[in-house]
């Protein structure tokens, strides 16, 4: 695995800014349509909700996320590595296994992006 250095997006002053607040940027437009992109694979969203499930600050094994899929262990690693080029996930080795984990937050900024400004007086 590669130690290299990844950016996370949505951390800046801009990131409580929604989908509706204003238009975006060419910059934020491509690092939001990474992760979307990242999220427009089943396989890649299924590995993404498995590892949410384990709750703020859980870990999962990769040796319990491939036997979920029938695909081989070297795609499910790659689909991994997407996830965590986007910034959603991050990942920890301990011996010959890796342990994978949310990054604190990340659904929290995509979710605060997509969500419509409430107006003062309007129901759900």
């Amino acid at each position: 695995m590669s130690k290299q250095e990844l950016e996370v997006i949505g951390q800046d002053a801009g990131c409580c800014l929604g989908l509706a607040s204003a238009p975006l940027d060419e910059d934020r437009a491509a690092d939001l349509a990474k992760v979307f992109k990242a999220l427009g694979d089943p396989v890649r969203l299924r590995l993404l909700s498995m590892i949410a499930s384990r709750g703020e600050g859980g870990e999962i094994c990769v040796c319990e996320l491939t036997p979920a899929f029938d695909l081989s262990q070297p795609t499910i690693s790659h689909h991994l590595k997407l996830l965590r080029q986007a910034g959603l996930i991050d990942c920890e080795r301990r011996g010959t296994w890796v342990y994978y984990r949310m990054l604190p937050g990340a659904l929290d900024r995509l979710a605060a992006f997509l969500t419509t400004p409430q107006t003062a007086g309007a129901t759900a």
